[in-house]
Formats: C-alpha cells, sequence, structure tokens
C-alpha cells in the first residue's frame, strides 16, 4: 500500500469533520484504496474494509496500538490499557464460491456478506434490532428454497428467525473481522470486559490527533519562518521536527 501523503491526509481529515462514523469510514476506506470509487467502497465485505484499515493503520502509525478500556465491573472500573498488534488483525474474509449456503428446516438459503452499504441502508428502515435483522438478512439473500421451491420476495423479507441466525453464524465464520469484539480480564478484580475494536473510530481518531498537531507545526513554522502550508508539508517529521526545537531554543 502506498502511504498517503501529509496533504491528502489533512484533507482527508478536513472532510471527515463534517461527517459522521459512517461518511468518516468511507473518507478513510478511500485513503486506503485510492484507485477505488465510492460505489465499489461500499460494496465490499465488512471484513474486507477492516483489512484495508488496518493496513492503512500499519503504514501510517505502525503496528503498535494502544487501547485503553474501563472494567465493566461497576464495583471494580479499574481503568485498563494494552496493546494490540496491527498486523495480527484484519483477516480478509473466506467466502465460499456461491455465498453463504444456509440450511434451516424446510429453508436453504444462498447469503452474501453484509457491506457498508447495508449497514448503512438498514438502520434507516429498520423498527427495532429484530427488524434489522431481517431487513439485512433480506439484502443479503441471493437465493432461497422454501420446501423445494423457490421463495417470493414476500417471503425473504420474513425470513425466519433461526435461518437469520444460521446466517449470522455462517458470516461470522466467514468474515470473523467485520466485528472485532476483545474479552479482557481486568487485572484487579478479574472480571470480563468485552470491548469492541472498531478499527474505523479507532483511525479517525488517531488521524484526528495528527491533523491537529501537524497544524499546529505548521503555525510555528510559518510564524517563524514565513514559509507556506505546502512548503512545511514538503519537510520530512524529523526534519519538520528540528526545525521546530531550533525555535524553541531561539
Amino acid at each position: 500500500m502506498a502511504v498517503t501523503g501529509p496533504a491528502e491526509l489533512l484533507a482527508t481529515w478536513e472532510a471527515g469533520l463534517a461527517q459522521q462514523a459512517g461518511g468518516r469510514a468511507l473518507l478513510l476506506h478511500r485513503a486506503a484504496r485510492r484507485e477505488a470509487g465510492t460505489d465499489a467502497l461500499l460494496s465490499v465485505p465488512l471484513g474486507e474494509r477492516a483489512a484495508d484499515l488496518f493496513a492503512l493503520r500499519r503504514a501510517l502509525f505502525g503496528d503498535r496500538m494502544q487501547v485503553k478500556i474501563d472494567c465493566a465491573d461497576p464495583e471494580c472500573g479499574e481503568a485498563m490499557e494494552f496493546e494490540l498488534d496491527a498486523g495480527e488483525m484484519g483477516a480478509r474474509p473466506r467466502l465460499p464460491e456461491g455465498g453463504l449456503r444456509v440450511e434451516e428446516g424446510e429453508w436453504v438459503v444462498r447469503f452474501r456478506l453484509p457491506t457498508p452499504a447495508d449497514l448503512a441502508a438498514v438502520p434507516a428502515a429498520a423498527v427495532d434490532a429484530e427488524d434489522a435483522r431481517r431487513l439485512l438478512g433480506a439484502r443479503c439473500a441471493l437465493s432461497a428454497l422454501r420446501g423445494g421451491r423457490p421463495a417470493a420476495g414476500e417471503e425473504l423479507a420474513r425470513l425466519p428467525d433461526p435461518v437469520l441466525k444460521r446466517f449470522a453464524e455462517a458470516a461470522e465464520q466467514a468474515d470473523p473481522a467485520a466485528e472485532v469484539v476483545l474479552n479482557i480480564a481486568c487485572p484487579e478484580c478479574g472480571a470480563a470486559t468485552p470491548a469492541e475494536l472498531d478499527i474505523a473510530a479507532y483511525l479517525w481518531t488517531e488521524l484526528d490527533a495528527w491533523a491537529r498537531d501537524v497544524l499546529l507545526d505548521v503555525h510555528l513554522l510559518a510564524s517563524a519562518y514565513g514559509w507556506s502550508e505546502p512548503q512545511i508539508l514538503a519537510l520530512s517529521p524529523l526534519r519538520r521536527r528540528y526545525y521546530l526545537e531550533l525555535c524553541a531554543d531561539a
């Protein structure tokens, strides 16, 4: 993966300030796959996007990821901090040819893996969590047989819970990076604390901190030397830091 330059990263950050989580994830994915169009990015499996974002994170900030959470036990609440290796995260989907085949009772259904477009569309139309599961299942169903005959559109919209459960299990096995949940044992009380690792949100937080630091560097160097922002961004981080040290010593 070619590392995106600082000017492009700042443009991504600036565009993301006016976006919500979904829009920011798309911007980050576009930075990771600069050759792909919006429709293509929204149509990849969720684990594929996560793998691209973990690769972008490694290229920009390295392998070591610091994670901070609080113990889930209300009587403890211990602040915990640990490290993850980004190189070990983000396994790409393993989708069988022809999609995920689910058999349950009289049903035989083939599904595709959920995509960012599905996640964006389903919550907006869903009444509750159960309705969201049904809408997601209907969107991802490629074909369905019920008692040996093709299922109609209305039947696909009302797939039974056991079929949807099987679909969720098959999707989790085929695309484990789509939703990464860590179970951390508290060193103080031993309680297990589940924590979802959302790489898009994590990477956006890092990009936000990086962008604000870079803009402060630009401000200080422009004030000291009269250089333009493009001239300052063209400096390597090491040279930029050296000039800042000279400013501090002056």
